[in-house]
């Protein structure tokens, strides 16, 4: 099934309404599809390079307004909605292990992580923020600038590198971008340990 939805989700690239379906695939990935909306915006952006950046803060845009359709999904529909979209795609364990044992400070730095590398995923992260209550204006601020980060970078990389740096961006910028993401969730506990330490020495 997840290659089928790829294959399809990377098809609708060379329609006429690519843009239109770039928009769609931002909404609902945030909450409910499995496919990042990358695979969709990188041929439209290597195809029409002058229009990368306003194809990025479409993607942005849309991934924000998904973000906060998850979000909501979360607070008030968890039981109906949310769990059933987790459980159908396989990350209903990933989920509840996130939310037994992170806190709400957790959870923005993850918000933030899953917009920069989508680790984790976004809609996990998403629909938690809303089943924890996180602060709305963070959320919503942490999706404008993560997301909007990853899609400019993305945007920038194609106009400057163009075919090359597709293959590259397809095949290990996930893996880089994980690790980038892992190092700053490294870093943030290392100061927050550092940091209590010092208040307890206090």
């Amino acid at each position: 099934m997840l290659r089928t939805l790829y294959d399809w989700t990377l098809s609708l690239a060379a329609r006429k309404t690519a843009e239109i379906w770039l928009a769609v695939i931002a909404f609902i990935e945030s909450s409910v599809f499995l496919i990042p909306a990358d695979v969709l915006y990188l041929p439209m952006a290597l195809a029409r390079p002058d229009r990368a950046y306003r194809y990025a803060i479409v993607a942005t845009i849309f991934s924000t307004l998904g973000g906060i359709a998850g979000y909501f999904l979360g607070l008030f529909a968890y039981d109906a909605l949310a769990r059933p979209v987790l459980e159908f795609y396989g990350k209903f364990d990933e989920f509840e292990q996130l939310r037994q044992c992170t806190g709400e400070d957790t959870i923005m730095l993850l918000l933030v992580t899953s917009g920069l590398a989508h680790l984790p995923p976004i809609k996990v992260v998403t629909i938690l923020a809303g089943v924890v209550q996180v602060s709305f204006a963070f959320f919503v601020i942490s999706c404008i600038i993560a997301r909007g980060a990853r899609f400019m970078a993305l945007a920038w990389a194609m106009r400057r590198y163009g075919e090359p740096i597709r293959h590259f961006i397809e095949k290990r910028l996930g893996l880089i971008a994980g690790l980038a993401a892992a190092i700053l969730i490294a870093l943030y506990f290392i100061a927050k340990y550092l940091g209590g330490g010092a208040m307890a020495a206090c």
